[in-house]
């Protein structure tokens, strides 16, 4: 009799676990998922170890198997098609889950602080409100990651596939979304758009944690951070909780909207961006594309910080596969660190996007960088990349501009444009050295390409900007 219940109870375990241990998927492969075109995507999941799982696509009717490790995970690698749906993924072992409505297109991550994550919901976002009416497109899909963090990194998180309409439109990314209607536009395929943003993030939490801990610059200038109760500061967290989750999933590339949290430490933001931009791609194994924005003119109310973190940015142009959404012309209060405008945000972007990872032409998507200086008597004349047409100014009077002798006393410029050339002195300063345009925390400068992008905000100096004064 005991032999017997010991019997009834080693069955009884058995079918517990085997119940418990079925096919189970993360929450980003699901019912209305997007999964990137002509890739070779991972699906990953897990149950009952040793047990074998059955993955039928209707794509290609082609049915692929593969058998679950001691630890109880799967993967399995297959080639998707080019754009197209909706079809269906059938995975059967114990059990069998049939994913429906999925869609094959461009993967999209939208990252960042409080500027890429803002939606309507946060009010004052005219130019969202004004999509809502018709905005419903069942070939823009949204994924929200919650905000969360976590010491290691995680495999799933709770989200879930919506068809981008006047509902889910409300709570997602304005800038992840006028990026993805733009891509949708001009590409014709679905896109879907993975959403990781947190207001008031750091980048040192979007970085793999041994990576900035291992290195002393990045690790002082982490320790510089304050403690907010609104947002995490320590290095890695949000990349283990937030990022971790979807290193499995095929994409396209990233779009990126942070900055304006490393003000404290302006001088390392630089190496600290490419560090994170390189952990990502190893994390994806993948060369990933990544566009980002220069952060907002802004009355930071203390001297020299945001034109730093902007000087920064644009030095990570130097980086590979990178591109960056100049933004000093699309403000319209210097003491709102949320400019209103996200739709421009978002195509310019998308226009980076489109000419650098789609390949498509005429499209104006770089502004003018500063190249080289001449100086001539008085004058020093400026010259700059990506001026095919030459320059203008939106104003009678250029503004924004400062000129310097070898005493590093800046005083205000004088100006004109001379083709792709711009011409700056001063009364002043009778033997120029060097020039700087919007290089402050809040100047809106006035000078465009042809094509309407506006000049990058620089200057032709590496001197201590502590160090120098401007003369009013």
């Amino acid at each position: 009799m005991k032999e017997c219940k010991l019997s009834i109870l080693f069955l009884f375990l058995i079918t517990a676990t085997q119940a418990i241990s079925q096919v189970r998927l993360p929450a980003v492969l699901s019912s209305g998922m997007v999964l990137q075109q002509n890739d070779s995507v991972t699906l990953w999941g897990w149950s009952q170890p040793a047990e074998k799982i059955f993955i039928t696509t209707s794509w290609d009717k082609h049915t692929d198997s593969v058998v679950a490790d001691n630890g109880a995970n799967w993967k399995l690698k297959l080639k998707t098609p080019a754009a197209g749906g909706p079809y269906s993924i059938l995975f059967k072992g114990n059990n069998s889950i049939e994913l429906k409505d999925v869609l094959i297109g461009e993967v999209w991550i939208c990252s960042g602080q409080s500027n890429m994550e803002m939606n309507e919901q946060w009010g004052g976002l005219p130019d969202v409100k004004a999509e809502l009416p018709s905005c419903a497109n069942s070939n823009i899909r949204f994924f929200q990651i919650p905000k969360t963090t976590s010491a290691y990194p995680q495999e799933d998180c709770k989200a879930q596939w919506v068809n981008c309409d006047s509902n889910t439109l409300k709570s997602f990314s304005a800038v992840g979304y006028f990026f993805g209607k733009k891509l949708n536009k001009e590409l014709n395929v679905p896109v879907g758009l993975i959403n990781a943003s947190w207001g008031g993030t750091p980048a040192e939490v979007w970085t793999q944690a041994e990576q900035v801990n291992n290195d002393p610059e990045l690790k002082a200038a982490a320790d510089k951070l304050g403690n907010y109760a609104w947002w995490p500061k320590n290095p890695g967290l949000t990349y283990n909780g937030m990022l971790a989750p979807m290193f499995n999933f095929s994409i396209a590339g990233a779009i990126w909207y942070q900055g304006e949290g490393n003000t404290g430490a302006p001088l390392t933001y630089g190496h600290l961006f490419t560090i994170m931009i390189d952990s990502w791609r190893k994390a994806w194994n993948k060369n990933l594309p990544f566009y980002y924005v220069q952060i907002a003119p802004f009355t930071y109310g203390t001297t020299n910080i945001g034109n730093l973190v902007r000087e920064q940015q644009t030095k990570t142009l130097q980086h590979d596969n990178v591109g960056m959404a100049v933004v000093t012309d699309l403000v319209d209060n210097i003491a709102d660190i949320h400019p209103k405008n996200k739709h421009e945000v978002g195509y310019r972007l998308a226009n980076w996007a489109l000419a650098q990872t789609y390949y498509k032409q005429g499209i104006a998507y770089k502004s003018p960088f500063y190249k080289s200086i001449e100086v001539k008597k008085d004058k020093i004349i400026i010259s700059f990349d990506n001026v095919p047409n030459g320059l203008i100014a939106k104003d009678k009077k250029i503004n924004a501009l400062v000129i310097a002798g070898a005493d590093k006393i800046f005083y205000p410029a004088d100006a004109k444009i001379e083709g792709d050339k711009l011409i700056v002195w001063s009364k002043s300063v009778k033997v120029p050295v060097a020039a700087r345009f919007s290089f402050s925390n809040a100047d809106i400068g006035n000078i465009f390409s042809k094509e309407g992008l506006p000049v990058c905000p620089f200057r032709t100096d590496d001197w201590e900007v502590e160090q120098v004064e401007v003369k009013k």
